[in-house]
């Protein structure tokens, strides 16, 4: 079993659902990545994009998983665009196993439009727009995405398989 685990996928492909029962299942900490960004600025990401912009925030994101990657025994749950920026997709895989949690476009639409999350990149987007959005994003997001040691089905996606899929990835 890798000693940490990192979920990556667009926003609302459930990263921070599934890596909670995820860490509790195999008995290790769980952490989301944006939480901690969040508790460490003292301020909510919103609040940071818009007082220190996108540029700071993915700093500050780099250096919260160069902390994470001394942690034993760890799923994180990453920020959508996390793998994107900074090298931040091969740091994740140098130390542990990547899994893309991979949802279409109507999905994550429908997801996002239900939640309850704040999500600064989204704000004030019609339905529509949202589409666009989301299907933009994610064809730019995906060539990163593919670089993770494991990709699954977020559609019905129970926690079970993620265990499952750790303990004998070659059934995979």
């Amino acid at each position: 079993m890798y000693s940490r685990i990192f979920l990556i996928g667009f926003m609302g492909s459930g990263k921070s659902t599934h890596g909670s029962i995820l860490a509790r299942k195999i008995g290790y900490d769980f952490v989301d990545m944006d939480q901690l960004i969040e508790e460490t600025a003292g301020m909510t990401i919103p609040g940071i994009f818009s007082e220190h912009g996108e540029q700071v925030f993915r700093k500050w994101e780099h250096d919260i998983l160069l902390e994470l990657c001394n942690r034993e025994r760890v799923v994180v749950s990453t920020g959508g665009g996390a793998p994107c920026h900074n090298d931040m997709i091969r740091i994740m895989n140098d130390h542990g196993a990547t899994i893309y949690i991979q949802l279409p476009p109507e999905v994550l639409k429908d997801r996002l439009l239900t939640s309850k999350t704040d999500r600064p990149l989204i704000k004030g987007k019609s339905e529509s727009e949202l589409l666009e959005y989301i299907t933009s994003l994610l064809s730019e997001r995906e060539n990163y995405y593919q670089q993770a040691r494991f990709m699954v089905n977020g559609v019905n996606l129970r926690a079970e398989e993620l265990a499952d899929l750790l303990r004998d990835p070659a059934s995979h």
